[in-house]
C-alpha cells in the first residue's frame, strides 16, 4: 500500500483522569477513575485522517512495553500502517498525563519518553514513503532535527502542528507548505507578547516564511491566511465535552480534504468541522470521528 499522507510523530498513551476544576499551582483536587486512552498528537492526527477514509503510514518510535503494544495495535485495528515505527528498548513509551475539567477544557504533561529518541536516520530510512505521500504531516513531540529531516524528504505537500510551542528556524519553516498553529503557538513563533485575537493573527501570520497558515482559533474556528490573504472560516456552535484531541482531528481532517483535492478554504471549512465533532465525546483517539459521525454528531 502506496500511503497518501505519512505522519512523522509522537505515540503517547494517555493517562486521563477527570475533574471538577484543573488544578492551580500547588493545589491538589480529586478526580474520577483514571483510564488509558492511545494518544499522542502524530498517532492521533494519523487515527483522525484514517478514520477519514485516507491510506496513512506512521514514523516514530514506540517503547518495548505495555504501552507501546497497546499503541501499535490500536493503530493498526484502525489501518494506520505502523511498519515504520521502531519498537526501542532505550526508553520507555510516550505518556500524556492529563486532566479533563468539567468545562471540557484540559491540562497536559508529556514524558515523550521512546519519542525523544527519533532520529533523522529514522526518518530517512521512511524516505520512500515520505517521497510518494500525497502529504505529510508533522508536529513537535519528536526532536526538531527528525522534523526538519522529513520536511527536506517530503515531495507532497507537508503539514506543520507546530506544537508544543517553541520558536522555529526559518529553514524549516520556509519548507513548511502549511503551518497549523493555535493562537499561543503564533504568539511564540511570531514574537508576540499577549492575546491573538483573528485580526492579530491575520497580521502576524504573513509574517512568518510558510506560505500558508491556518490558525486554530478554538470554538471560533479558524483564520486561513494564504500569501497574505486572510479568510475567517466560522466553526458551527457546540457543547464541548473534551477538547483533548480536537486540534489533531483538525490537521488530520486537513490533510484528508487536500489528498481529495479540495482548496484550502474548503479542507479548512472541514477540518472545522471534524475538530468540533471531536470535542462532542471524551477521549484522545476514541473522539476521533469518521464522516457519518461528524454528520450525526453536528446535527
Amino acid at each position: 500500500m502506496t500511503a497518501e499522507i505519512v505522519v512523522v510523530g509522537s505515540a503517547n498513551l494517555d493517562l486521563v483522569v477527570e475533574v471538577d476544576q484543573i488544578p492551580a499551582v500547588g493545589e491538589t483536587v480529586m478526580g474520577g477513575d483514571l483510564r488509558r486512552i492511545p494518544g499522542g498528537k502524530g498517532a492521533n492526527q494519523a487515527v483522525a485522517a484514517a478514520r477519514l477514509g485516507r491510506d496513512v503510514a506512521m514514523v516514530g518510535r514506540l517503547g518495548a512495553d505495555e504501552g507501546g503494544e497497546i499503541l501499535r495495535a490500536a493503530l493498526t485495528a484502525d489501518g494506520v500502517d505502523t511498519t515504520r515505527l521502531i519498537t526501542t528498548d532505550e526508553a520507555p513509551n510516550g505518556v500524556a498525563l492529563i486532566a479533563v475539567g468539567s468545562d471540557g477544557d484540559n491540562a497536559i504533561v508529556v514524558s515523550p519518553g521512546a519519542n525523544a529518541r527519533v532520529t533523522p536516520a529514522d526518518v530517512e530510512a521512511a524516505a520512500d514513503a515520505l517521497r510518494t505521500a500525497a502529504v505529510t504531516l508533522l508536529q513537535l513531540e519528536i526532536p526538531l532535527d527528525a522534523v526538519t529531516a522529513a520536511a527536506v524528504a517530503a515531495e507532497g505537500t507537508v503539514i506543520l502542528n507546530p506544537a508544543p510551542a517553541v520558536p522555529l528556524p526559518a529553514d524549516l519553516l520556509s519548507r513548511v507548505d502549511i503551518l497549523v498553529p493555535n493562537q499561543t503557538e503564533l504568539a511564540t513563533l511570531a514574537g508576540h507578547d499577549g492575546p491573538i485575537d483573528a485580526e492579530i493573527a491575520a497580521r502576524l501570520a504573513p509574517t512568518l516564511p510558510s506560505p500558508a497558515v491556518v490558525v486554530t482559533l478554538g470554538a471560533d474556528g479558524a483564520l486561513v491566511v494564504d500569501r497574505g490573504v486572510a479568510t475567517h472560516v466560522p466553526a458551527p456552535p457546540v457543547t464541548p465535552v473534551d477538547t483533548t484531541a480536537a486540534g489533531d482531528s483538525f490537521c488530520g481532517a486537513l490533510a484528508d480534504a487536500l489528498v481529495r483535492g479540495e482548496t484550502l478554504i474548503d479542507a479548512t471549512q472541514w477540518a472545522v468541522r471534524v475538530g468540533a465533532a471531536t470535542t462532542q465525546r471524551p477521549g484522545a483517539q476514541p473522539s476521533l470521528p469518521t464522516p457519518a459521525e461528524v454528520e450525526q454528531l453536528l446535527g
